[in-house]
């Protein structure tokens, strides 16, 4: 594709007509063509995935040149004027004598007449052959016909036009030559196709021009693409497009001959944003899929040379692979990773074994339920040399959670959970797996206050427990930062020597995650239990150096934060240099 103007607009040169197309120098395809690099750089990230796809990013600045493209047509700043074009007023005169045909032989409905357009209603300065209409005086709106699917003939060859495009096929046709249609109402409202020679329209509305030979149906799609048609007179109501609101629109209609100029362009525009939309979802695709692979050989090293080469990979291009927040979540998840295989920091060959810490904790265990503080639970199974994951350093072991903890399902008793009488003056909080979720390391939100009659059903977990979501969203885990009560949907994990760091254990449960998400049933309301939990096989280094392994973490986690921070700044100003060069015709 030429990325260069016309060979018409070089020929003009710095002509009056081209000065006019510019506003006076500056030149709206140059603003287009040589800024493709801030288009397509201008990203902005999801913030939650709603109907209608599930790509967690937006592509903003190639969004943002969509509609710079479609409002420079509309407003007749993407191509030169020729004052050899018949004004758009003959057009009009045309067109109102053919409506006034159609209207005899009742293949048009009369509408009220809507006032002349006044001066106050002119949305911006017109371009020369140009004229200003109401939409009233150029289209018609009618209805199409409902076909439910079970009416659709799924042998026919005659496409089936919804609200989103074609949705099915059919025999027949109720449209016999190209006609646009216009998503009317719901979610595709205001949603533009144009239909084949034969089709059958839905009751999606569809539109008609009054005269095929004065309105070059391709443009009025591109016009109304550009044009906000959407009623939406309530907070609650869904947008939806009438005539009484669409009608009264004033727009305005370039010659003939300019209206197929200006269709040109915009497809080969709209064609260079295709390209450039594919060509950045491929290169957002191979940098993701570099770093995948290069983090995971990064984890799948086994000796220390291999080891070695494969950060060494990763530091030399470090400035180029960790750019984008997806990036610096897939590095964090492989520093959890390698801390908890044991590759995060050196092993001291002074430290006690894990092995030593594990027989203290187990008398430690014993003595609490003989005491009666814990209840005896029902005994793990052996430890298989073939389920174990990996191959820990010197001095580590292989245990489950309740070997080292007490593993225990949050409480909730009362029904409904809902009852005032819980919480009426309460001052406990009580914390749901929402919080878990939104809190980054440490939980620092609570859902509702328990008074005493709500503590009575439940339980009280003290600051420092570590909370794990079996239901709903499952194994989010974060760190109680005050004493709680949660229901049972929450697991909390207590070490039974207090000496040890909690955090460790929130770190492994992060690695394990979309494992333990595996064993949640395909059904509304996933969860996972407490068995599940108890039977996950978790890598138990030397006291001393776990508390070396935790503090590595934190310090690397606080510089990804960093990073990630520099880049959200980096992409709100890329964000906003796409809004400012977007607003730059207006100026």
């Amino acid at each position: 594709m030429s990325l260069s103007t016309s060979n018409h607009s070089r020929d003009q040169g710095e002509s009056q007509c081209e000065r006019e197309r510019t506003g006076g120098g500056g030149n709206p395809e140059r603003l287009i063509t040589e800024n493709l690099d801030v288009w397509s750089s201008a990203i902005k990230r999801r913030g939650s995935q709603g109907r209608g796809g599930s790509k967690k990013i937006e592509l903003y600045g190639i969004k943002k040149l969509r509609e710079l493209i479609l409002e420079l047509a509309v407003r007749g700043l993407l191509v030169p004027q020729d004052e050899h074009d018949e004004p758009a007023s003959v057009l009009v005169k045309n067109i109102e004598k053919e409506r006034e045909y159609l209207i005899s032989k009742k293949k048009a409905k009369r509408v009220k007449r809507l006032p002349e357009i006044s001066q106050d209603e002119e949305p911006y300065s017109l371009r020369k052959g140009w004229t200003w209409v109401r939409l009233q005086e150029i289209i018609q709106i009618s209805s199409g016909n409902g076909l439910t699917s079970s009416k659709m003939n799924k042998e026919g060859d005659v496409p089936v036009y919804g609200g989103n495009g074609v949705t099915g096929c059919h025999s027949e046709g109720n449209v016999d030559k190209p006609t646009l249609i216009i998503g009317r109402v719901g979610f595709y409202c205001g949603s533009i196709h144009i239909t084949p020679e034969k089709a059958w329209v839905t009751d999606n509305a569809f539109i008609t021009t009054f005269s095929e030979k004065n309105i070059y149906l391709d443009f009025l799609s591109w016009l109304l693409k550009g044009t906000n048609l959407k009623e939406n007179e309530s907070a609650t109501a869904q947008p939806v497009i009438s005539g009484r609101k669409v009608y009264p629109i004033v727009v305005g209609l370039p010659p003939l001959a300019e209206q197929h100029r200006i269709v040109a362009k915009v497809d080969e525009l709209m064609a260079l944003c295709d390209q450039l939309e594919q060509q950045q979802e491929n290169s957002i695709s191979a940098h993701q899929t570099l770093v995948e692979t290069l983090l995971s050989a990064l984890t799948n090293a086994g000796e220390k040379g291999e080891f070695n080469q494969a950060w060494a990979r990763i530091a030399e291009h470090f400035d180029t692979l960790f750019t984008t927040e997806h990036s610096i979540d897939q590095l964090k998840q492989a520093i959890l990773q390698l801390a908890v295989m044991g590759k995060l920091v050196p092993q001291d060959p002074n430290d006690e074994p894990a092995s030593v810490l594990l027989e203290k904790i187990a008398a430690e265990k014993a003595q609490l339920i003989k005491d009666g503080r814990i209840k005896k639970q029902k005994a793990l199974p052996e430890i298989g040399e073939d389920e174990k994951p990996f191959e820990l350093p010197e001095g580590w072991e292989w245990c489950r959670l309740p070997d080292i903890g007490d593993l225990s399902r949050g409480k909730s008793k009362h029904r409904p959970r809902n009852d005032r009488a819980l919480y009426v003056d309460g001052n406990i909080p009580l914390v749901q797996t929402g919080d878990v979720s939104r809190a980054n390391g440490v939980i620092e939100t609570y859902t509702a206050l328990y008074n005493k009659t709500g503590l009575a059903q439940s339980r009280l977990w003290p600051k420092g427990t570590m909370c794990i979501t079996i239901a709903a969203n499952i194994a989010d885990t974060s760190v109680l930062g005050f004493d709680a009560c949660f229901p049972d949907s929450v697991v909390g994990y207590t070490p039974f020597d207090k000496e040890i760091d909690v955090r460790y254990f929130e770190f492994f449960i992060r690695t394990a995650k979309s494992d333990l998400e595996k064993y949640a049933p395909s059904t509304a309301q996933k969860n996972i239990n407490l068995e599940i939990l108890s039977q996950v096989l978790v890598p138990f280094p030397p006291k001393e150096e776990l508390f070396r392994v935790v503090a590595k973490i934190v310090k690397l986690m606080d510089l990804c934060d960093t990073l990630k921070e520099r880049i959200r700044e980096s992409q709100t100003t890329q964000l906003h240099l796409a809004d400012a060069m977007a607003e730059q015709k207006l100026i």
